[in-house]
């Protein structure tokens, strides 16, 4: 096939739904098919480069930190992808990019299968004064997008069930984001662990709780820096690892709370970099309830890091108490965890050793892409089907040619 990725959200920036999309991509080339991308250039220019669409953008912060939309239509590039006759288009996000997924869908009489990523009504503080009217404004934005498209993707029950209460009437399937496994399952050397621990002044004999992610107010990391500060372990450090327009009031709260010198912020560390990072870790925290699924958590234990975190619908499934992690609803749950992790390190090394396992099963990039193949495949020959057409093998060749864009 050849397969059209539209997303806002591309490399260089590191988050969720850009991880997605390199992993897809990747692996469904791997597959045999002939995949694009089309994304927002980080600049008004608008080019192409290496099979990706760059289309010129401004930054709009104000929105939400990092978000950037559109400025220019680049109808001649466009046209190129038109020309390029994709048989379905995978849009990653609600704004910009789908837009203009939209228009080429239309133009080719092609489907649109869409993944939801985010929960966006957790994220009404950067947008609206009221959570219900921003929560309003989100159902009604939602149904608008998804009426568009053939077909969505959740990465968890927990996005599919908030779809459900939106009111969404399209096929929902619910399909976990894949990862790179080989990125994080290759243990750096010692001398390489020891050297960033030396860099970031850290004991060689702590234990490290690590976060790693970024650092935003939704991520709600004051829970963990405030608990971290009521009972701080003698050979314990807290790592947080990532950057974020909140890292400057994180940073403030750890020095008031007096903890400053047991909490370290090493800012953003590249892709290339970060398996280290978790390598270094013992256990993972966090205390984040606006995941849809938490890619970071799926890293951390691909790494061989068992989880202690919030409990959350989008890790239903994933975190099995007592096996490769624990949930904690309050103070006192979290502290009877970590307690226990800390008290023995076999259980470190067999809780460690089963989160390793768990995610070989449930989290491989290449079976997500395999899925999602599937769910591609399924709308093509429904689609086809309702016209009278073969399918898959015979769908490019029978569509007819579009007038200019």
């Amino acid at each position: 096939m050849k397969i059209l990725l539209t997303t806002d959200w591309y490399a260089p920036t590191i988050n969720g739904v850009v991880a997605s999309v390199l992993n897809l991509r990747r692996e469904l080339m791997l597959r045999g098919h002939e995949v694009r991308v089309l994304t927002l250039s980080q600049t008004t220019h608008s080019y192409q480069l290496g099979g990706v669409t760059y289309i010129g953008s401004i930054g709009a912060g104000k929105v939400y930190p990092g978000a950037r939309i559109k400025t220019a239509f680049s109808s001649r590039l466009v046209q190129n992808l038109v020309e390029w006759h994709p048989d379905i288009i995978h849009s990653q996000c609600e704004f910009s990019t789908f837009m203009i997924a939209r228009r080429i869908a239309k133009k080719l009489d092609i489907p649109i299968v869409h993944t939801y990523h985010t929960v966006y009504e957790d994220y009404t503080h950067y947008f609206s004064p009221s959570k219900r009217w921003g929560r309003r404004m989100v159902a009604s934005l939602t149904r608008w997008i998804i009426r568009q498209t053939d077909c969505v993707i959740a990465p968890t029950e927990k996005v599919r069930t908030l779809l459900l209460g939106y009111g969404i009437d399209r096929e929902i399937r619910v399909i976990p984001t894949g990862i790179d496994l080989s990125r994080f399952t290759e243990t750096p050397r010692p001398a390489k662990l020891l050297a960033i621990k030396n860099k970031l002044d850290i004991p060689e004999e702590n234990l490290i709780m690590l976060f790693v992610g970024r650092l935003a107010k939704e991520k709600n990391l004051e829970e963990l820096l405030r608990y971290y500060a009521k009972r701080p372990a003698e050979k314990l450090t807290f790592l947080i690892v990532g950057d974020g327009p909140h890292r400057g009031a994180l940073e403030h709260l750890a020095a008031d709370l007096g903890i400053g010198d047991s909490v370290r912020f090493t800012g953003m560390i590249s892709p290339e970099h970060i398996g280290a990072y978790y390598h270094l870790g013992d256990i993972f925290v966090s205390a984040s309830v606006s995941e849809t699924q938490g890619l970071t958590y799926v890293e951390a234990m691909a790494s061989g890091l068992p989880i202690l975190c919030h409990r959350d619908k989008s890790l239903d499934g994933v975190i099995v108490e007592g096996k490769n992690g624990w949930l904690y609803e309050n103070e006192q749950e979290f502290f009877a965890k970590l307690d226990l992790f800390l008290s023995s390190k076999e259980l470190r090394q067999t809780m460690g050793r089963n989160a390793a396992e768990i995610t070989r099963q449930m989290f491989s990039a290449a079976a997500f892409a395999e899925k999602v193949e599937g769910v591609y495949f399924q709308v093509l020959c429904g689609n086809e089907e309702n016209k009278t057409m073969s399918c898959p093998a015979e769908i490019s060749q029978q569509r007819a040619f579009p007038d200019d864009f």
